[in-house]
């Protein structure tokens, strides 16, 4: 079994350094070097070039380098699998959440995960949309929880609950009204996400398909950011109903009415066809489908 030798060859590769390397797996460098060297002799190349300080990998280790990390996973999928077999959730569940789900929504099915399964270790990784969906493809999360849209056809994509967006400004803005239409929308500062967020991606799409001129856009890559932005007067944005509300009832954001108009999106849960039977995930998957926000 190369498992040991594989996990060796991940670290090494992502380390860079024999010797941070054994220190990362608690083994001794000739270990390291003998893992390496039995690779090597069974895949026949060469999978680093080595020198005194560090190690870079080959374009063959390259190739290795990715599938270990899928064989790694499914061995220890596999492991806690067969560990989980009579049905007790446990070993550690990574989600992966983009901003507005992991700071707004996901501590409530957190919560409800933990109390169900006090067994199960819980390790949350929060990014924007495209940087969660780089951590599901890498199997540096089980699943991902997404505001924005993927088109990768390698992972599988469940819409998992439904989101309002709302309009906002701070009351004192001087382009203020509480109904507006959409003419009033012309020529104001957006304060927006970064590119690659759902909620930019959201912005972008209405403003295009509005024909809305935009004076200028302010980047801010968090929410809380473009909270205190707006709050400030620097301009308008368009918040999911869970980020805004405890400004909203405590006056310090307005929301602006829009005539026949509403914002809704998809929020979906995102994972590798690898993990769609690992018990943690399952559990997960039941929770946020069922739970009541």
């Amino acid at each position: 079994m190369y498992y040991d030798a594989l996990k060796t060859f991940v670290t090494l590769a992502q380390l860079k350094n024999f010797t941070k390397t054994s220190e990362a797996l608690h083994i001794s460098q000739p270990s390291v070097s003998l893992h390496i060297k039995n690779l090597e002799k069974e895949f026949q190349t060469e999978l680093f070039i080595r020198s005194p300080k560090h190690v870079q990998i080959t374009p063959t280790g390259n190739i290795l380098y990715n599938r270990a990390k899928q064989i790694i996973s499914l061995y220890e999928q596999t492991k806690e699998d067969i560990l989980e077999h009579h049905q007790s959730v446990q070993g550690e569940l990574k989600i992966g959440a983009s901003f507005t789900i992991g700071e707004y929504i996901l501590p409530a099915f957190l919560s409800k995960l933990q109390g169900d399964f006090p067994k199960l270790e819980l390790t949350v990784i929060i990014g924007n949309t495209e940087e969660i969906i780089q951590h599901i493809r890498q199997f540096r999360v089980d699943i991902g929880l997404i505001e924005g849209q993927t088109n990768d056809k390698e992972l599988s994509v469940h819409p998992f609950m439904q989101d309002e967006l709302f309009l906002i400004s701070s009351p004192a803005y001087s382009g203020f009204k509480r109904d507006m239409t959409l003419r009033d929308l012309q020529n104001h500062t957006w304060v927006t996400r970064e590119e690659g967020s759902g909620t930019r991606e959201y912005i972008n799409h209405v403003i295009r398909s509005n024909g809305l001129k935009v004076r200028s856009m302010l980047t801010i890559s968090s929410n809380q950011g473009i909270k205190e932005s707006v709050m400030k007067g620097m301009g308008i944005s368009l918040l999911s109903r869970s980020v805004i509300e405890r400004e909203v009832k405590h006056g310090d954001l307005a929301i602006i009415r829009l005539e026949n108009q509403s914002f809704t999106r998809t929020f979906s849960y995102v994972l590798s066809p690898f993990m769609e039977h690992k018990r943690s995930v399952e559990a997960f998957i039941q929770v946020i489908c069922s739970a009541e926000l």
